[in-house]
Parts: structure tokens; C-alpha cells; sequence
């Protein structure tokens, strides 16, 4: 069961959690196969193409207020398909790693934009880099109209640079604070003006507004133009380290472990920021399945809601409800608080959200009712109004459905309910779950009871 042990974890943090049907699947496989399906599984980059048909700026611009206010509509049901699309994807694709991976990225890479064709793009582009070069990845995310817009570089032109993007690129994306001087932030805003999108949102270099002096960055001077100022950072290892760093927390522990991390450092600086190898170490070292890594992260809401859908196969007849999960929660897919993303860790619970976390569980399992009042986002009008009107349908039914045979038939026939206890909750079993295992003659009552504790909120 050793092995059994490390895949189940194996799963919850390159994935979404394992299911029953995984452990039959994997019950005699080694911690090394294991890592090399996750990979396999995860080759192919599938696309997300829910949003198809843009909005027209220019027709916009040109619209009467009626008119407007369909096409701003149309926008943020644009947003909200795009949304559920993710959401339904990651709860139902085999390629697991890929998309816990997109996930990262799409935090790492913190991007609120209003035009859902141009988000919509920017996560293809993570999720097809997500596990390719982070050299490959950086520059095209920082080419996508979404984070050229986001971080202003699109008004960045010779003689008025806009140091914003230059600045979060060291920042948020690379190096860190600390590792750079405000004259490099200078310098580099000079080497990105120009850097903007044509009108179909395809990348445009406009030599017109490019800065062609010379510039000195980090201790080299030259003629630099953006991708220049990339390699520069790329050269440094201390933003292998960052990238490190933020991983491990992401996958390993909250508190970060220099000798582990170190050791990370110099496996993606050496393989010139392929992510791969990196995470194949990760995932295949032995401090990874360390007890003390093991059960002591909190679940995003996305995480959670996720692996909640992939564990008992949910369905949704309102897929809407999803939305309000997220902002009920304080995770809302391409909505981040601001440009350095989602904190993370304890951050995700407070009294409220702890308390829709566990009533969520039982309501999408059990044809529960839950109030979300109070919980949308002062910012979004439209997104206000569409919440009002479907409020009586969330508090009075979420339309959620289970497919608990499939559950029930997956779990072994030999497995008793301490044994379910354990595979579902990760960390060890206390006394308060140990008398629900106890008390509970009906599985489905037991397993109900178990997924609505805070242990289900670790992984």
C-alpha cells in the first residue's frame, strides 16, 4: 500500500485528487510509471474553443447605448461560457498534469482583460507551454494582447515609456523583487516599446514607436529590444530559483525548503527552463512524498470544486452555479483580486468561505439547497443582474448530479469503510472523522459526511 499511498498523492498534487476507478488502475504501479503516464497522458494540447465570436471594438465604438449594452452582454456571457468551458475540462480530461499545470501558470501569469476572445487566448497559450519551455511560454504570453493590454505595454512608445509591464515582468514573472535596480525597470521599458496587437489581436512589432537607443541593462548595454531584456533575466539563475520557489509552494509545502528548492534551481537552469525535467525530479524525489508534504495544503477553490466534479463525476444542469461556487469561495477562473494573483495557502479560508466549503459538498452530493447571498462582486453590474435573477434557482436547487453507481461500483469489494475514510481524506484520520467511519451504517451517508469535514479541504 506504500505505493499506493504516494500515487494518491501523486495525483492530488499534479492533478486533481485520485478516484477509485485510478486505483484499480494503478494499484501495482511504481511511483516511476506512474509519473511517466501522468506525462504521457498529457502530450496533447487540446485548445479551449468556447469563445468563437469576438466583439467588435470598432462597431462598439460606433454603437448607441442599447446597443452597447448588448455587446457588453454578449461579452460577459462570452466570459462566463469560457469559464464553465474551464472548469468542465479540467473535471472531466485525462490530461490532468497539463491542466493543474495551466492552472499555475494562469496565476503565475496574472491577467484580468474584459475581452473573453483575448483571455481565451492567453490560456491556450499556457496550456500549451504549460509543460514545454518557460522561455517559449514567457515571451508569448507577454506578446498576447490580453497581458499587453492588462499591463499597459500597448500605450508603451519611444520617448513616453510605460514602465508597467517592464516592472511586473521582473517582479511577478521572473526574478523577484530585490534583484533588479529602478533604472533597470527604465531601461527596460524602453527595449518593449512597440510591442502591441493589430486589430485581430495577432502580436505587431511598430518599429515607428520602438526606442532603437542604446540601453543598459543589468550590467550589459546594447541596442536591446524585448526579447533581448528576456534572455538577460533568463541568464540570471536566480530566476530559475524564483520559478523554483513558486512551484515548490505550489506543490510541495507552503514553506519552502532551500536545500530542496536549490536542487530544483539547478535542474531547470541546466535544462535551459524546460519545465519537463523539472517536475519529473519533483515528482519522482523522495522528499516529495515526505509525511511532513504530505496532507498540509489547502485546497484552492478550484482545486476543490474540481476534484469534487472528477471524484463523483457531477454533472450540472445550471453549469452557472460553478460561478457562484468560485465567488463564493474567493476563486473566480480569470477574474484575479489584482496583477500578482491568488496568495494562495491560508489565505483561502476564512469563516465564511470555510463554511461554503463544506456546505457545497453535501449540496451538490445530496440535492442540498445553499444561499449565496451576499457574495457577488460589486465590480460587475451585468454579472450582479444575471446572480439576481438566478438566485431563487440556487437557493432553492443547484441541479447537481453525481453518478454514485459508477462511485460505488469502482471502490474494491474488499475495502472497508476505514479504508474509504482513508483513500478519500489525505491526511490521517482523527477522532471526530473515525467516529463518522464508526457511526455510519450507510456508505453514502459516511462518504457525504467525510467529503463536508475540513480534512476534505487538505491535500
Amino acid at each position: 500500500m506504500k505505493d499506493i499511498k504516494q500515487i494518491k498523492h501523486l495525483f492530488a498534487r499534479a492533478g486533481f485528487g485520485m478516484r477509485f476507478e485510478d486505483l484499480r488502475k494503478y494499484k501495482n504501479t511504481s511511483i516511476h510509471k506512474a509519473v511517466k503516464e501522468l506525462f504521457e497522458n498529457s502530450d496533447n494540447d487540446d485548445p479551449i474553443a468556447v469563445v468563437t465570436q469576438p466583439v467588435d471594438d470598432m462597431m462598439l465604438a460606433k454603437a448607441d447605448a442599447d446597443t452597447k449594452k448588448k455587446f457588453f452582454q454578449m461579452e460577459r456571457e462570452q466570459e462566463k461560457n469560457l469559464n464553465i468551458g474551464w472548469i468542465t475540462k479540467m473535471s472531466t480530461t485525462d490530461a490532468i498534469l497539463r491542466e493543474k499545470m495551466t492552472l499555475f501558470w494562469s496565476n503565475h501569469f496574472s491577467c484580468r482583460d474584459g475581452k473573453a476572445v483575448y483571455i481565451q487566448q492567453l490560456n491556450n497559450i499556457q496550456r500549451a507551454n504549460a509543460l514545454g519551455n518557460f522561455r517559449t511560454l514567457l515571451i508569448q504570453v507577454s506578446q498576447s494582447p490580453a497581458m499587453l493590454l492588462f499591463l499597459n505595454n500597448q500605450q508603451n512608445h519611444k520617448g513616453h515609456p510605460n514602465e508597467n509591464f517592464a516592472r511586473e515582468l521582473m517582479e511577478l514573472f521572473t526574478i523577484g523583487r530585490g534583484n533588479y535596480t529602478e533604472q533597470d525597470v527604465k531601461e527596460s521599458a524602453r527595449a518593449f516599446t512597440g510591442w502591441g496587437f493589430d486589430k485581430d489581436g495577432t502580436f505587431k512589432m511598430r518599429p515607428f514607436l520602438h526606442d532603437t537607443g542604446v540601453k543598459t541593462f543589468m550590467g550589459k548595454t546594447g541596442n536591446f529590444q524585448g526579447e533581448d531584456i528576456i534572455d538577460i533575466i533568463l541568464s540570471k539563475k536566480q530566476t530559475a530559483h524564483f520559478i523554483s520557489t513558486k512551484l515548490y509552494k505550489y506543490l510541495v509545502n507552503e514553506t519552502p525548503d532551500n536545500t530542496h528548492i536549490n536542487a530544483m534551481t539547478d535542474v531547470l537552469f541546466n535544462a535551459n527552463y524546460e519545465i519537463k525535467p523539472l517536475l519529473e525530479f519533483v515528482f519522482t524525489a523522495d522528499w516529495f512524498y515526505d509525511d511532513k508534504n504530505t496532507g498540509n495544503l489547502i485546497k484552492s477553490p478550484v482545486d476543490f470544486i474540481v476534484g469534487l466534479n472528477r471524484q463523483f463525476y457531477v454533472t450540472y444542469q445550471k453549469p452557472d452555479v460553478l460561478l457562484l461556487f468560485q465567488r463564493a469561495l474567493g476563486q473566480e477562473l480569470f477574474y484575479p483580486p489584482n496583477v500578482a494573483g491568488w496568495p494562495g495557502g491560508r489565505n483561502w479560508i476564512d469563516s465564511s468561505s470555510l463554511m461554503y466549503r463544506l456546505k457545497i459538498a453535501s449540496t451538490v452530493l445530496d440535492q442540498g439547497l445553499i444561499d449565496f447571498t451576499g457574495k457577488t462582486d460589486p465590480e460587475d453590474e451585468a454579472f450582479l443582474a444575471t446572480v439576481r435573477n438566478q438566485q431563487h434557482v440556487v437557493n432553492t436547487h443547484v441541479q447537481a448530479d453525481p453518478d454514485w453507481d459508477k462511485f460505488f461500483s469502482d471502490i474494491p469489494k474488499d475495502m472497508s469503510k476505514v479504508e474509504i475514510a482513508q483513500f478519500l481524506l489525505e491526511p490521517p484520520l482523527n477522532g471526530t472523522v473515525q467516529n463518522t467511519v464508526n457511526e455510519d451504517n450507510d456508505l453514502k451517508i459516511m462518504v457525504v459526511e467525510l467529503v463536508s469535514t475540513p480534512e476534505y479541504q487538505l491535500y
